[in-house]
């Protein structure tokens, strides 16, 4: 029967406790000085698709149209090398694809093909401001109650903490570097909460596990034990998932970037968490074996058994 090497990851748990604080720190401060730089799926504008001959040079399209005076212009492909959307934080003007194709006409032999002019309202980031924050927390309230009721109170706190950590770190990452925020990057930070939860519920049913079955060994001990246990899983399991979304970052295209790139930050912030966030409020909770222990049956019940 083979042993698993056990390290003490609970041993600079007042070091991580203090990385993540930093971590906080710098995550809200970006957040209350830059904002997040909002996509048009919130703050509405126009959206125009143009047609090219050849692979354009993206590069040579931005420098265009901020010479025509379009300095707030998104230029991405959508689809293929030749097909580009240009998104523009301004109001609807019928004629603007026809601007816009003047524009980009300039020193360029190409016959460029208008495809698409339309507005994009605002009305999506609306109902998010009204209604996604209540969402949110009802989302961690019904998450406590799932994790207090599948294993016990400081647990669920130890999992609601990790997923506020997570959420925070990757909105003051795009805070911070300025990366536009959009549907595509939130339904990335859905996706970190979904993760961040499936991970700490892994190394919580390990760590109840192992408070019933070892009968010596603090609460540190145990933790250690839990955790080098489930740390082959977790890093098979963070591994594969960032070689796919490094490979989406890379070669996926601008449309889907933001995506790749808040998944690549919540998955590692998100598995590092999982140990010295969820684990580490356990501890200073003061987690023991009476916590975990199954509730001892009455005498009425040991004498009505068969």
């Amino acid at each position: 029967m083979s042993t698993v090497k056990i390290y003490n990851f609970m041993g600079p748990r007042k070091l991580a406790a203090a990385f993540s604080v930093i971590l906080l720190v710098l995550s809200i401060g970006a957040l209350a000085v830059n904002g997040l730089k909002l996509g048009l799926d919130f703050t509405g504008g126009s959206l125009v698709e143009v047609g090219y001959e050849q692979p354009a040079d993206l590069n040579e399209i931005r420098s265009q149209l901020e010479t025509a005076g379009y300095d707030d212009a998104v230029v991405q492909t959508f689809g293929s090398p030749t097909d580009i959307l240009i998104r523009l934080g301004r109001d609807h003007d019928p004629k603007l694809g026809d601007k816009v194709i003047a524009a980009l006409q300039q020193d360029n032999g190409e016959e460029l093909t208008l495809r698409r002019n339309e507005f994009v309202g605002a009305q999506v980031g609306e109902e998010l401001r009204e209604q996604g924050g209540l969402g949110m927390l009802m989302a961690l309230a019904m998450i406590m109650l799932y994790v207090a009721f599948r294993f016990q109170l400081k647990f669920s706190v130890g999992a609601v903490a990790a997923l506020a950590h997570d959420v925070l770190i990757v909105l003051g990452f795009f805070s911070l570097f300025g990366i536009e925020f959009d549907l595509t990057v939130l339904a990335a930070i859905l996706a970190v909460i979904g993760y961040s939860l499936n991970d700490t519920i892994v190394v919580s049913d390990r760590i109840r596990e192992n408070f019933r079955k070892m009968r010596k060994g603090s609460a540190i001990e145990i933790m250690n034990n839990s955790l080098s246990q489930t740390l082959g899983r977790t890093l098979v399991t963070s591994l594969t998932t960032l070689l796919v979304l490094v490979a989406l970052a890379v070669f996926g295209g601008e449309m889907i970037h933001g995506f790749a790139v808040a998944l690549l930050v919540g998955v590692v912030i998100g598995t590092y968490s999982s140990i010295y966030v969820a684990a580490n409020v356990l501890v200073a909770m003061g987690v023991c074996k009476e916590d975990l222990m199954p509730p001892e049956k009455s005498e009425e019940e040991v004498d009505d058994r068969p």
